[in-house]
């Protein structure tokens, strides 16, 4: 359980996708104008990385790798598919962020108005990719474990867009230098989050 909870923490806040690694900073620019998106595209983004990185857990040890298809028999054990998972691994995303476009537009048509192309663009934000991928580098031991990363790394690019866009709403009433008004003391204060978050990373669980 401490494992769990230890990979839980520092998806979140060591290893955050957007303040350790800047993935998926098109999306958290973009849609980091007012706090309704960014919830909206924050959640949707925990979804897709709950759902996606155990699944494709799951195929990288049962399918992909050397010897992942030795389940079948002595003859497939050696096998090495391990040349698929980009491939593989990009159309469970594509298929998860059709399904959540799917349930936005039925039940939130407003939200769905409000992120425009930037939800469908879900399936190639290379922070969702980067969750399976380093999934694969960190050669997990269980099923468990992925989906604690993958759920927290969601909970982790939620948090980051959700403080960057209350930080604009109210940035809008500042007097902001005139060369830094818009994306640069946007990215000011996504490097001063980021040495906040660096913080965490002394902290043992």
């Amino acid at each position: 359980m401490v494992e769990y909870f230890s990979l839980f923490v520092r998806s979140i806040f060591i290893d955050n996708m957007i303040f350790a690694y800047f993935l998926g900073m098109c999306s958290y620019l973009a849609v980091s104008k007012n706090v309704k998106t960014a919830v909206g595209l924050g959640a949707a983004v925990i979804f897709v990385l709950t759902v996606t990185v155990p699944v494709n857990y799951l195929l990288d040890n049962y399918l992909l790798k050397s010897g992942a298809l030795s389940w079948l028999g002595p003859e497939y054990a050696t096998i090495d598919l391990s040349f698929l998972s980009f491939i593989m691994f990009i159309a469970v995303v594509a298929s998860m962020v059709q399904l959540v476009e799917m349930i936005v537009e039925k039940f939130a048509p407003a939200l769905y108005g409000s992120l425009g192309i930037f939800l469908p663009l879900i399936a190639v934000n290379c922070a969702i990719l980067g969750g399976s991928l380093f999934m694969q580098q960190k050669d997990f031991p269980n099923v468990g474990m992925a989906a604690t990363y993958g759920l927290g790394s969601g909970i982790g690019w939620f948090l980051a867009i959700l403080a960057i866009a209350a930080i604009r709403e109210k940035i809008t009433y500042s007097n902001v230098p005139a060369p830094l008004r818009g994306l640069g003391i946007t990215f000011i204060i996504t490097g001063l989050m980021a040495i906040g978050f660096m913080s965490f990373m002394g902290i043992k669980i």
